[in-house]
């Protein structure tokens, strides 16, 4: 493929994605925009991060959106399709973790010790973690393919994570969040391929997002392995997730893509 040509994967495209704020997402909305897409709406709960990203690009448009609520999400993707007529493409990378839960682990490493957390780990925290991974993930699945299947077309790829499978010590809620997102992903994927809509996942291993950034700096350390990769760009992760998002991926559906670096295979 020429360089013009992967240029413009994306051209006339509308486009909405999800934790458009920072990170991956951030990443996923620029390139979409730089790609070609008509209109990429860009969705967080953080107003002030995705009104500075869509500033600069004239095709972005800023949304504050949470995706713990099913009504919101609805309303979001329903005036996606009243302005535009269709909506083609969704990324979802929203998603939260626990940073009490990592702060336990920490200490317990400084201290020579096993993590303790799941005895400790109150409702707040499970319910926040699922609220917003599992629960989050669901209702923008629901929503995207509500406005897809009327058109028998688009592509839909969510962010899950390499957590999922070399579930860390200390984190169940986050891991069984993660899990369940894959799960889900890939029991939809079967089901509306046959309305044209096809559903892949991305699963990372360490970015350098807004996330890692507040990872306490003992298990920061803990990823650093001189065998693999570093930790990813958001560029990186983004590039494969556009990658399922194309047309190159036609022949691509339920798949989890594990993008970790080579720590590991599944």
């Amino acid at each position: 493929m020429s360089e013009g040509v992967q240029h413009r994967r994306f051209a006339d495209k509308v486009a909405l994605v999800t934790g458009a704020g920072s990170g991956m997402g951030a990443a996923i909305a620029r390139q979409l925009a730089v790609e070609g897409a008509r209109r990429v709406v860009a969705a967080d709960l953080n107003g002030e991060a995705v009104k500075a990203l869509a500033a600069g690009l004239s095709v972005v448009r800023a949304v504050v959106l949470d995706v713990a609520d099913p009504a919101a999400v609805d309303d979001a993707v329903a005036d996606v399709v009243r302005e535009h007529g269709r909506l083609d493409v969704v990324v979802h990378a929203a998603g939260v973790d626990d940073p009490q839960a990592k702060q336990l682990i920490a200490d317990a490493l400084d201290e020579g010790c096993p993590p303790e957390v799941t005895d400790r780990l109150g409702d707040d925290s499970w319910r926040r973690v699922m609220r917003v991974n599992l629960d989050g993930t669901f209702h923008v699945l629901r929503a995207a393919v509500r406005a897809m299947r009327p058109a028998g077309a688009g592509a839909i790829v969510v962010i899950g994570s390499s957590s999922a499978f070399d579930t860390p010590v200390g984190y169940p809620h986050y891991s069984a969040s993660k899990a369940g997102v894959h799960a889900l992903s890939q029991a939809v994927a079967k089901e509306v391929i046959a309305s044209g809509i096809r559903v892949n996942v991305v699963a990372p291993g360490p970015t350098e997002t807004g996330m890692a950034a507040r990872t306490p700096k003992v298990l920061r350390n803990g990823f650093a392995d001189p065998r693999v990769r570093p930790y990813a760009t958001p560029e990186e992760v983004g590039d494969i997730a556009l990658f399922l998002a194309s047309d190159a991926a036609m022949n691509l559906v339920g798949a989890v893509l594990l993008a970790n670096g080579g720590r590991f295979t599944a």
